[in-house]
């Protein structure tokens, strides 16, 4: 199992409205706004670092008034 952490840059005034649709993503088990650069971070789960990607970009990225992401990979020790 993969965990990534999605930074997400939104459009100005749309920011309500990407929140909602991230909502209805499956792999996102947990949404929050944010204050600053970056006006979201969600954290996805997935099978592998291939599917993490796929999440991002067919699932986050493709939603309407997302502008930016950065994707942060969990690490094992």
């Amino acid at each position: 199992m993969s965990i990534g952490f999605i930074l997400i840059k939104a459009a100005p005034a749309l920011e309500h409205e990407v929140y909602n649709k991230l909502l209805k993503v499956q792999q996102i088990i947990e949404l929050q706004p944010l204050f600053g650069e970056y006006d979201l971070i969600a954290k996805i789960e997935a099978e592998d670092f291939e599917k993490l990607g796929e999440i991002v970009i067919d699932k986050i990225r493709s939603v309407k008034g997302v502008i930016d992401t950065k994707t942060l990979t969990g690490a094992r020790f």
